[in-house]
């Protein structure tokens, strides 16, 4: 399958089986991710593995986010959950924002290696991803901030993954706005 075929393919699956990938399947698909374009290779991002009680872990978090008294049962949706950690760097070239991108680069290259491997991911966020709660949970430095999760599983056999419209590519690219001509004051 070609990258374009995969990236066309690709669709979140926010229901999904108790079957997960390996650790060892998850380290390969990483260091695939991690190959994304990265200014002077800060590597400004880091993962975490949760399985089993690391997730309702996560649930007593995010109620404790919430205000909610019982643990929320959303991590307990998928088998396994990829927290997308952004873990800034100082740099003089690269800005806080663009060291947030590239985690945001790595989640969704891994997203679309899960899928092209057979496995069912939904990337979800929220606001509760910036509380201190989570981010405690989380073992979160002060220059880290959480983007989300991905929940993995296997794929359900007959049922269809989450529907999304095509884009209008024809109205998402667009050229540079032609130049002004300036008026002589003359």
């Amino acid at each position: 399958m070609s990258a374009l075929d995969a990236v066309r393919a690709r669709h979140s699956w926010s229901k999904v089986t108790d079957d997960a990938p390996t650790r060892e399947e998850l380290l390969t698909l990483v260091t695939a991710a991690g190959r994304v374009a990265d200014h002077s290779s800060l590597r400004p991002w880091r993962l975490i593995e949760m399985r089993g009680d690391d997730r309702l872990i996560l649930g007593k978090a995010i109620a404790k986010a919430q205000g909610d008294k019982d643990p929320s049962s959303k991590p307990m949706r998928a088998p396994l959950l990829i927290a997308v950690v952004a873990s800034l760097r100082k740099s003089g070239k690269v800005p806080r924002w663009e060291q947030e991108a590239v985690a945001s680069g790595i989640a969704h290259t891994l997203s679309l290696l899960l899928d092209e491997a057979g496995w069912g991911v939904f990337w979800r966020t929220g606001e509760y991803t910036r509380s201190k709660a989570v981010a405690k949970a989380h073992g979160l430095h002060k220059d880290e901030e959480l983007l989300g999760w991905l929940y993995v599983g296997g794929k359900p056999a007959g049922k269809k993954p989450g529907r999304r419209k095509s884009v209008d590519a024809r109205a998402m690219l667009t050229r540079m706005p032609a130049k002004t001509k300036k008026k002589s004051t003359k």
